[in-house]
């Protein structure tokens, strides 16, 4: 427990930021992946030599089943919740174990909606910016963000040449984080 607010405060976020960004790596290492992205892109291979360390040595003990790389998706659940549970010692809490497992859960649901977030709104932008210029995040982004736009694109139709669709998906998404992450994590704290 830290006395000093500011100094809680700025621990939560450096544990917060640190935890996030490689959970998020992870996370796009394993969405990649099962959307058959190009992995000799170089935003693919940054992340692969990034998660490596973590990834390869757990591989070796836990394989994959079915075409999912379990590996990554028990780091990815390790860190959530070592993140949360650090972030809860710093507040001098101690939530359940069930309260830890809810929080984790909200708070990786929160990721998964800001990662596909900033990858649209990244898709978007350089849509403007250069759209004929090759850029290795384009290949990337079009592999993540398609799967979720297509079934839109079907209802939405494209008015005088604008794609209102990745603008639909972030109502949607700031839907999701007011219906499903705002309870589970007020479920998550009352469990606590």
């Amino acid at each position: 427990m830290i006395d000093n607010p500011y100094l809680s405060a700025s621990g939560v976020f450096v544990i917060k930021t640190l935890f996030d960004l490689f959970i998020g790596a992870v996370v796009l290492r394993l969405l990649l992946q099962w959307a058959r992205a190009d992995f000799r892109n170089p935003v693919s291979q940054f992340l692969v030599k990034v998660t490596n360390p973590v990834i390869i040595p757990l591989r070796r003990i836990v394989p994959g089943v079915g075409g999912i790389d379990t590996a990554s998706v028990i780091v990815v659940l390790i860190l959530q919740v070592t993140k949360v549970w650090l972030i809860h010692m710093i507040a001098a809490q101690s939530p359940s174990v069930a309260g830890l497992l809810m929080l984790a859960l909200a708070d990786f649901v929160e990721l998964m909606i800001s990662i596909y977030t900033i990858t649209i709104i990244l898709q978007v932008i350089l849509s403007w910016v250069g759209p004929r210029t090759p850029n290795p995040l384009n290949g990337p982004l079009h592999a993540l963000n398609e799967p979720l736009l297509a079934p839109l694109r079907r209802i939405i139709p494209t008015i005088s040449g604008f794609d209102l669709t990745p603008i639909a998906l972030l109502l949607i998404f700031h839907l999701m984080k007011i219906l499903v992450v705002a309870p589970l994590t007020d479920i998550g704290r009352g469990l606590g």
